[in-house]
Formats: structure tokens, C-alpha cells, sequence
């Protein structure tokens, strides 16, 4: 998202704020509540490269969130208290259930410690190839290249290709180009090109997705926590519309019986790798079902309706981007109000 587009968006829910529309809404269409997701927590870095920005907040802002969810009246409920909500009559209180996408270290490390302190329920879903160190967190290890170099050349598309990347505007574009090119992959081409661009430029893939993720050890210490729910994000985190639909059934039953020998217990709730394409989801909700989860969450955005009126397997989440800092812009989000997407202007491409 440009920095035009995400004034505006900004603006528009900080006027929506003050004009009352949030309580109104809230009230009329705000559903049974919501489920946040989020990704990364840590504190904010200095570079000024930081195209994953988006995906982290601090521990600070989580510590906020909680503190306004609790002064807004919100229950702070666990996944299994979402599914039970959204099928019975709707209570008088909405609810917000916390979810956390990608198994990173940091949960452990940043935010666990906020949580437990206010005493409230999560979610983390585990992609298992992971903790198990074989997991590959491409998109970290492409920040980091990009981060480093001046000039980057890789294979696209069969050509080699050649960039400038001098400023943090090429930087950026670049990134972006890239992450969307290695998104559109099947995972063996992606796993080959992002070992690559790793090997041209000495960067550690291996190590640094271990570096960035939960190890077993982390888990077994969060399994113990009541307050926690374990759920499955698959074995190897891939995008699932780029798998055959055997590929992509075996990744979420293989996540789910891997997880569930490791924490001992049946796990129930399973999130779909990087949020899943709106398009694909009714097929991979079926899936989903099929492998045995009571409940699936996507990154479509949403309230959750009671009544049985939201699909478990289906569930919409607020994904919070985290270069926004504004509670009032996260009030709004929440009473369900929607703004129009706004057309980004038209950018050199690669």
C-alpha cells in the first residue's frame, strides 16, 4: 500500500471516528465480535527499509490494544469460545479473540509477556516445518538481501535479471516485485529460487528462519498455559493455491497430526498460510473441514455473526497493519465499517 493510499484510508477512519459512525455501525452490524490477527511483535526498528513493517506491531501497542478492547466492553475470548458464539443466539457483550499468524520467536519473547500479564486467552497457529529448524522464511530472508545490496541480480521467469536498488523507494518497489513474483511460485520453485538468491549473497536462509521462529521448547513452555491455544498454519507455511488440491490437503492433515503429537492434545483450529485468497477459500474451507479442524481462519476481513450465520471454516479476521498506531482507527475497523478501496497511482514496473 502506497503512503497516499494509507493516508487516506487513515483519514477517512479517524474522520469516521469523530463523526460517530463507529458507535452507530458498531451497534447495527458489528456481528457477534471479531478475531485480530496479527503476526510479528517487537519493537520498532530504526531502518528505514522496513517493507515487513506492516506485519509487526510493538508490545507496547499490544499492551494498548488490550487495555481498549477491556474499556470498549469487548470479552477476550479463546478460539473455541469464538466457534461457540458464532453458532448460538448472539450475546449481549462482542467478543475479540487474538490471534497470532507465522510461529515467530517473538510471541514468545514480546508478547507473551503482555498477555499473560493481563491475564487474557490466544491463538498461535504453528506451520511445523518450523520448530522442526526446516521451515524456510523466505520473505525475512529476502528483506535482508534487498536490505544489504545496492545492485541484485536473480532469475525471474528463466532470465536473468538485473537491479539498482540505490534507495529506499527502489528498495521498496523492488521488494515488493519480488515478494509477489515468489508468492506466484510453486514451492519447489520458490524453495529453489529464494536458495538462489541466498547463495549469491551469503545469506543464511536456514539460520534465519530458525532465528525468527518458535523452537519446540517455546511451544511445550505455551502448551502448558491454559490461557493458549495451539493451532496448525500447515507444515511448510506455503501459499495454498499454488498446490494441487492432494498437496494442499496433505499439508494441513500432516500439520495437524504433527502438532497434535507434539503437544499431546487433538488440535482444533487451523489458519490458512499468509490469510489465503478469498477466491480459493470456499474450496480450502472444505478441505479444512475434511482434515478434521472444527474451525479455519482466513485473512478476509469481517465480523463474526452469530447464529451460524459466519462459516467456521471461513472465519474472517482484522489484520491489523502495524505502521498504524491509531486506537481510534482500530475502533472504527472493528464496528465493521468498510471504505472503498481507493485505485493506488500507476508505478514503474520491473
Amino acid at each position: 500500500m502506497s503512503s497516499e493510499i494509507r493516508f487516506l484510508t487513515s483519514l477517512g477512519l479517524e474522520l469516521a471516528y469523530f463523526s460517530g459512525r463507529a458507535w452507530v455501525k458498531g451497534r447495527q452490524t458489528g456481528g457477534a465480535g471479531v478475531i485480530l490477527r496479527f503476526e510479528r511483535v517487537r519493537l520498532r526498528g530504526a531502518a528505514r527499509f522496513q517493507p515487513l513493517k506492516s506485519h509487526e506491531i510493538t508490545p507496547r501497542f499490544l499492551d494498548r490494544t488490550i487495555r481498549a478492547l477491556k474499556r470498549w466492553k469487548y470479552d477476550i475470548v479463546s478460539m473455541d469460545e469464538v466457534c461457540r458464539r458464532a453458532v448460538t443466539l448472539a450475546s449481549p457483550r462482542r467478543f475479540a479473540c487474538l490471534t497470532f499468524d507465522g510461529g515467530y520467536k517473538d510471541v514468545m519473547t514480546s508478547a507473551y509477556p503482555v498477555l499473560s500479564r493481563h491475564g487474557v486467552p490466544f491463538t498461535v497457529y504453528v506451520p511445523t516445518a518450523f520448530p522442526d529448524g526446516i521451515g524456510e522464511a523466505w520473505w525475512i530472508a529476502l528483506e535482508q538481501v534487498v536490505a544489504r545490496e545496492s545492485r541484485l541480480s536473480l532469475v525471474v521467469g528463466r532470465e536473468e535479471r538485473h537491479f539498482n536498488i540505490r534507495s529506499t523507494a527502489e528498495k521498496n518497489q523492488l521488494y515488493d516485485f519480488l515478494a509477489g513474483w515468489m508468492r506466484s511460485l510453486a514451492p519447489s520453485d520458490l524453495s529453489s529460487a529464494i536458495k538462489d538468491l541466498c547463495t549469491r549473497y551469503a545469506v543464511d536462509l536456514g539460520a534465519l528462519s530458525r532465528e525468527a521462529s518458535l523452537d519446540w521448547n517455546d511451544l511445550a513452555k505455551l502448551a502448558a498455559d491454559p490461557l493458549v491455544t495451539l493451532g496448525s498454519a500447515t507444515v511448510n507455511y506455503p501459499v495454498l493455491s499454488n498446490l494441487k488440491d492432494t498437496a494442499a490437503l496433505r499439508e494441513m492433515t500432516m500439520g495437524r497430526a504433527v502438532a497434535g503429537a507434539a503437544f499431546q492434545r487433538d488440535v482444533r483450529h487451523f489458519a490458512y498460510p499468509f490469510g489465503d485468497r478469498a477466491s480459493w477459500l470456499r474450496k480450502h474451507a472444505v478441505m479444512a473441514e475434511e482434515a478434521g479442524f472444527i474451525s479455519a481462519a482466513s485473512a478476509v476481513p469481517g465480523v463474526v455473526e452469530a447464529e451460524g450465520r459466519t462459516s467456521l471454516h471461513a472465519l474472517p479476521r482484522i489484520a491489523w497493519d502495524g505502521r498504524r498506531r491509531s486506537l481510534r482507527a482500530m475502533r472504527v475497523i472493528l464496528s465493521g465499517i468498510t471504505f472503498p478501496p481507493v485505485k493506488p497511482t500507476r508505478s514503474r514496473a520491473f
